[in-house]
């Protein structure tokens, strides 16, 4: 989401507890935390072997959001409401899976992902823009101009990513990063107002920390195997709590789950949040 979080580590910012109050229920967006400045870690040296190896995964996840999303597009555009529908959240989750980096290039998460009064009416664009259209207003008419837009700014995205520059600490706090978008807005059905298609955003974004957690893993075992083992179990807890809600391929709607059924969602994230933020200092060490 355009609200990002600054982490230092092995600060913990997840706090579903105090986030969830009607399912469903629109807040005002989190205040923007003054940027902290953020030390290489020390153990930067031996992570740089693995800056490739997830690098790899972006530029794989960027080649096939800008296939998914030239096919929303196109739905958009051709006026098939249902067509779009459809492919609007699968077409999300590359996106949502590799969120910290779009966030590091500067005003691409904005104009991809910004909600309506995140940013001034006339610069709104993006999916949400898209979104309002196919969920509230029911007509695409006149929404051309948009989904094209869009369309290039993936493909310009997916151009950035080739030369990013991915450092150890953005590896490092990226997995949390993730987990504070999840806490922030997908568990309180805030970021899809009006598809209500969170769940698809929830799963990515932990998909992506999960992947950060994969290429770093090695390095952090030769530090303390115990607390790899904690994080493994509890992105294992947290995957069969969302079991239940998928449906097909996908997710049901956010709007289908109770209260108590969130709280336990918001619960799996807590879990794996603690041992997850206390990477940094492990590998720092």
């Amino acid at each position: 989401m355009f609200k990002k979080m600054q982490v230092t580590l092995p600060a913990l910012l997840i706090g579903t507890s105090v986030l969830l109050g009607a399912c469903g229920a629109e807040k005002e967006p989190a205040a923007v935390q003054e940027p902290v400045k953020q030390e290489q870690p020390a153990a930067a040296a031996d992570l740089n072997g693995v800056v490739d190896e997830y690098r790899k995964f972006v530029i794989a996840q960027s080649d096939d959001f800008v296939k998914a999303t030239e096919a929303f597009t196109q739905a958009v555009k051709a006026g098939d409401i249902e067509k779009a529908k459809t492919l609007y959240a699968p077409s999300r989750m590359y996106f949502e899976r590799i969120e910290p980096i779009a966030e590091s290039l500067g005003d691409f998460d904005p104009w991809i992902d910004a909600r309506e009064n995140d940013v001034p009416d006339n610069e709104w664009r993006g999916f949400h823009k898209l979104e309002k259209a196919l969920w509230v207003d029911n007509s695409v008419k006149g929404q051309e101009a948009v989904a094209d837009q869009l369309l290039q700014d993936v493909k310009l995205l997916r151009v950035k990513v080739e030369s990013v520059e991915i450092d150890a600490n953005l590896l490092v706090t990226g997995a949390v990063e993730l987990l504070n978008e999840v806490s922030s807005t997908k568990v309180t059905g805030e970021e899809e107002r009006y598809s209500h298609t969170d769940l698809y955003d929830f799963a990515a974004n932990v998909e992506g920390a999960q992947e950060i957690f994969k290429v770093i893993r090695p390095q952090l075992e030769k530090k303390d195997a115990a607390l790899a083992t904690e994080i493994d179990k509890q992105f294992t807890a947290l995957e069969d709590a969302l079991a239940p809600y998928r449906k097909g391929d996908g997710y049901v709607l956010y709007t289908e789950l109770s209260k108590e059924q969130t709280t336990k969602l918001s619960q799996a994230v807590d879990a794996l949040a603690e041992p997850l933020s206390q990477m940094g200092t492990v590998l720092e060490g």
